[in-house]
């Protein structure tokens, strides 16, 4: 029981330091908390952007049928040079 009050106690106190931070205006306290801020920021926005290029290029392919077969070339003879080197 002891230790759920301890835990409890951990807890409390570090809501509590948390509340008086935000209530000071205080969040920032070194250079580090800003830098953590900002690269971990950064990195959810880089994310959020990575979901929209992937939810623009489902939704405006997939009405629009830009991998359609049709746009593909396909060649019935062979074009380029035969690598000779390549061959075992």
């Amino acid at each position: 029981m002891s230790t759920n009050s301890s835990i409890q106690q951990q807890f409390q106190d570090q809501w509590n330091d948390v509340l008086g931070k935000i209530a000071s205006k205080q969040i920032f306290q070194s250079d580090w908390d800003i830098a953590a801020f900002v690269i971990f920021f950064t990195f959810i926005g880089l994310i959020l952007f990575l979901i929209v290029l992937v939810l623009i290029r489902c939704f405006c392919c997939c009405c629009c049928d830009c991998d359609s077969t049709g746009n593909k070339k396909h060649y019935k003879q062979k074009i380029g040079v035969d690598n000779h080197g390549m061959e075992l």
